[in-house]
């Protein structure tokens, strides 16, 4: 047993992770971004993730070079904050989960602060402005957050507000995952020392690639969360329109989350029983081959009730890697990635006569939509190749490190 006060030395600067969404298991379908950045920066730091505990997960330790430690914040079987929809989506949903939020949070903030007392930590990385940013600013340390959208966006309300300034007032440095969100931040008078527009990657040089594998011609596929900000039901209210005009098509869907029964409710509704199939959590690693299986990728993100949109979505990441013809949402955080082609494949999903006329017209000038989305594909090399933004969070982490040293924090 280590000693509380004693520290572990390592020759490579320890860097504590905050996050909320994290893999419970090696192939977990849940959005893995976090744990992706995190074994990249391990060749850099000693990274220890202090994540929350979930059903089925596996337990405290190694998993590909980083420290993972699990904290308990209710009954195992109630640990139910986080997975399904993400904590947001969770809370909209089931009220009585507001009972969990403030166990979660204090779970995290002394198991982080457990783990300062026993190994050596130089910098903090808060994933979302809240709760994780909040958390970070209560450990004392230097630290930089990161937000990936729905904490910026979604979070309203002037106490969260309020809040959100605090956390980026008090950090090392502030990252977003697109240009939109960095106006948006500056909107809603977020203002941190320092703040630089980073992604989360794509393995573009290995697993998310192109083949010479022939694409479906009437496959569409969508991959995400089910929540509001997907806009998955316009792209069903324009399947019949789609359909009509060529009776082929067929809509797969991966993904899992709170609006799954009013989903599948839609589309029988809408009699399209035999041109959607709903294929649940989707492993990892199959992935891949959906993308490079589709004639088209259909992303029709839209900005929801509650002001939620998103920020710079993995899915759509990894079908452009693979090389999949899409078609987008027209959201503001979607142009770093869409470039010059975004006025060419984005479309208000809303209109879904629109929506379907743009699936339809890619559909039928295959060669065309193919050459867009190698265009795409080249602009994202170098923006969200993981290599690249790996070496640029560390990057920004030593250069917080520095900066913390130099003001004897």
């Amino acid at each position: 047993m280590v000693p509380e006060m004693q520290q572990e030395r390592s020759e490579r600067p320890g860097l504590l992770v905050l996050a909320s969404t994290y893999p419970r298991w090696k192939g977990d379908p849940e959005p893995a971004f976090v744990h992706e950045l995190c074994r990249r920066l391990a060749k850099r730091f000693e990274v220890y993730a202090v994540v929350p505990d979930a059903p089925g997960a596996d337990p405290s330790g190694m998993f590909e070079d980083v420290h993972v430690i699990r904290y308990r914040y209710a009954p195992r079987r109630l640990q139910t904050l986080v997975n399904n929809g993400g904590i947001a989506a969770n809370l909209k949903r089931n009220r009585w989960k507001w009972l969990l939020l403030p166990f979660f949070v204090l779970a995290q903030f002394l198991e982080a602060r457990r783990l300062l007392r026993r190994r050596r930590v130089d910098m903090v990385h808060a994933h979302w402005l809240l709760p994780q940013g909040m958390v970070a600013r209560w450990l004392g340390r230097p630290y930089l957050v990161t937000s990936h959208g729905g904490d910026l966006f979604g979070l309203r309300g002037r106490l969260l507000a309020v809040s959100k300034r605090k956390v980026a007032a008090s950090s090392a440095g502030m990252t977003v995952v697109s240009r939109a969100m960095q106006d948006e931040a500056s909107a809603q008078r977020i203002c941190a020392p320092s703040m630089a527009v980073v992604p989360m990657g794509v393995d573009l040089l290995g697993r998310f690639v192109p083949t010479d594998e022939p694409r479906s011609s009437d496959e569409l596929l969508f991959v995400g969360r089910l929540v509001a900000k997907k806009g998955l039901r316009f792209l069903l209210q324009a399947m019949p329109g789609i359909i009509a005009r060529r009776a082929s098509v067929r809509l797969r869907i991966a993904g899992f989350g709170p609006e799954e029964q009013a989903l599948r409710e839609q589309a029988q509704a809408l009699g399209l029983a035999n041109h959607v199939s709903f294929e649940g959590a989707v492993p990892q690693d199959r992935l891949p081959a959906m993308y490079r299986r589709a004639a088209l990728f259909v992303a029709p993100f839209v900005r929801d009730s509650s002001g939620d949109q998103e920020g710079l979505p993995v899915a759509l990441m990894e079908a452009v890697g693979c090389g999949c013809p899409v078609i987008a949402g027209d959201v503001p955080g979607l142009a770093d990635l869409l470039g010059e082609m975004a006025a060419q494949v984005c479309v208000d999903p809303k209109d879904t006569a629109a929506l379907a006329d743009a699936v339809l017209q890619s559909l039928e000038h295959p060669e065309q939509a193919r050459a867009r989305a190698d265009r795409i594909r080249t602009n994202a090399m170098a923006w969200i190749d993981w290599e690249t933004v790996a070496e640029r969070y560390g990057d920004l982490l030593m250069s917080c490190i520095s900066a913390s040293e130099k003001e004897g924090r």
